[in-house]
């Protein structure tokens, strides 16, 4: 009878034991599949054998953009044959999303590049440049009288040097050397002028505490002390500048805007004042 009893208690107690075992098990099944799920959703987005080296090498590729660049432009054209196009607000938004995996590329202008790229050592830029292009300012179409004026002023800066003054000062070998700075005696009699911006863009706009600065603000404010206004600059989305410019809200937009077809619909544009690219960064 003893015997019987011992029996019945071993066998009770692997019947636990193996019940134990069988709950571990399904807890530690979970966990893995949760370690796993989390490990494929925070890898990159480039596949094995998937580096880019060229234009070529973006097809079936995740393209991250700054929204409503030339850059999202160009990236979205069907020849690219991108798997996808995110879009951000600010280019900055676009760089870490590369530096995070969640895009295989970044294409944005030239000399913003070189900026992100400065301050992240783990990202580079692609020798081939994406698309050529130039930068100008855009008016509400019919806004003809201003149009005329700001081209004035633009050969006249163009001219005497202070353009190529302004942009030595953000951009070459003598950063910060010649700032450009108003005249002393400048005549403000004719109001206000304002620019639509999106203060996100270096060396062409940026912020330094709570003033906007870069190239494009030098060159509006020597425009507008050619034309005798005050400027004041007013920081937005980039996709916003064009609505700002068509309603009045803003007299004119400049924040480093590619000319193109689609674009000279809506608004007027001046003569061109800077030449650029755009480039693709790409992690090292």
């Amino acid at each position: 009878m003893k015997n019987s009893k011992k029996f019945a208690a071993l066998a009770l107690a692997c019947i636990m034991v193996g019940s134990f075992a069988a709950c571990s098990g399904s807890d530690a099944a979970e966990e893995s599949t949760e370690s796993t799920e989390t490990t494929a959703t925070s890898g990159s987005a480039v596949e094995e054998g998937g580096e880019i080296t060229s234009k070529e090498d973006l097809n079936g590729k995740v393209i991250g953009v700054q929204l409503g660049t030339t850059g999202d432009l160009a990236a979205s054209e069907e020849e690219i044959g991108a798997k996808e196009v995110k879009r951000y607000n600010k280019g900055n938004e676009a760089v870490q999303a590369l530096k995070a995996g969640q895009v295989d590329c970044v294409i944005i202008d030239s000399q913003p590049a070189e900026k992100f790229v400065e301050k992240n050592d783990d990202l580079k830029i692609l020798e081939e440049d994406f698309v050529n292009e130039e930068y100008a300012i855009c008016l509400k179409k019919g806004n003809d009288e201003l149009l005329e004026a700001m081209n004035g002023a633009l050969q006249e800066l163009q001219e005497d040097g202070t353009i190529d003054s302004i942009m030595s000062n953000y951009i070459g070998d003598n950063i910060g050397e010649t700032p450009y700075e108003s005249p002393a005696d400048v005549d403000r009699s004719n109001g206000k002028l304002i620019m639509a911006t999106n203060a996100a863009f270096e060396p062409y706009e940026y912020r330094e505490g709570d003033e906007i600065v870069g190239i494009d603000a030098d060159i509006a404010q020597a425009i507008c002390d050619k034309l005798g206004y005050e400027l004041q600059i007013d920081d937005m989305e980039f996709d916003s500048i064009l609505p700002a410019v068509q309603s009045g809200k803003a007299d004119f937009g400049a924040a480093g805007m590619t000319v193109t077809e689609d674009r000279k619909a809506s608004v007027d544009f001046t003569d061109t004042y800077a030449n650029a690219s755009q480039v693709m960064i790409v992690r090292k």
